[in-house]
């Protein structure tokens, strides 16, 4: 199956581009979201390099944030870049594991590939199965008590474009393959 950025732009701005002025856009070299301003009249959320994983990474981090959140540039979040010490890493995965499972559950709706990120090229990331198997509870988790509003739509939205199941399926979802 072949996804183009075209589409994933176009589910997502159908879905929330009326009801929460917010629009996905292909970005340049580093993601970043950025709330309504006097130079753009919607919240943009930019992904990475044209990467379908990228839009699908930082959507995930959009449908995490709160209101409040949601008016501040990147959400507010610190972001220490690649090369963090192991002690740092585990801080940076303790906030990325609803992002990320939220990811993996679009990825799985659109029948596409996801691979957990530590996003720490140049650091030591240590071990990183304590963060994915976070990652794969988290899912659990959503699976039993659902998704919230927006990522439902969402996650409905790409399996319905995508002709894979409207159900958040467990058998999907393999710890040892991300």
């Amino acid at each position: 199956m072949e996804h183009q950025l075209d589409d994933i732009i176009a589910i997502f701005n159908q879905c929330f581009e009326q009801e929460y002025n917010t629009r996905l856009v292909k970005g340049g070299e580093e993601p970043i979201y950025i709330p309504a301003n006097e130079a753009v009249p919607y919240h943009a959320i930019y992904f990475a390099r044209g990467f379908y994983s990228s839009a699908l990474h930082e959507i995930a981090h959009w449908l995490v944030a709160g209101k409040a959140r949601r008016q501040l540039e990147d959400f507010g979040y610190w972001y220490e870049p690649d090369g963090r010490s192991e002690e740092r890493q585990r801080d940076f995965e303790k906030v990325e594991v609803k992002p990320q499972a939220l990811e993996w559950i679009l990825a799985t709706a659109a029948g596409f590939r996801y691979f957990a990120s530590a996003d720490n090229l140049n650091g030591n990331p240590g071990d990183t199965q304590p963060f994915k198997q976070a990652v794969y509870e988290q899912v659990k988790i959503y699976a039993q008590k659902g998704l919230p509003k927006r990522a439902e739509k969402l996650r409905k939205a790409l399996a319905e474009f995508y002709g894979t199941e409207d159900r958040i399926d467990l058998s999907k979802f393999d710890v040892t393959r991300i």
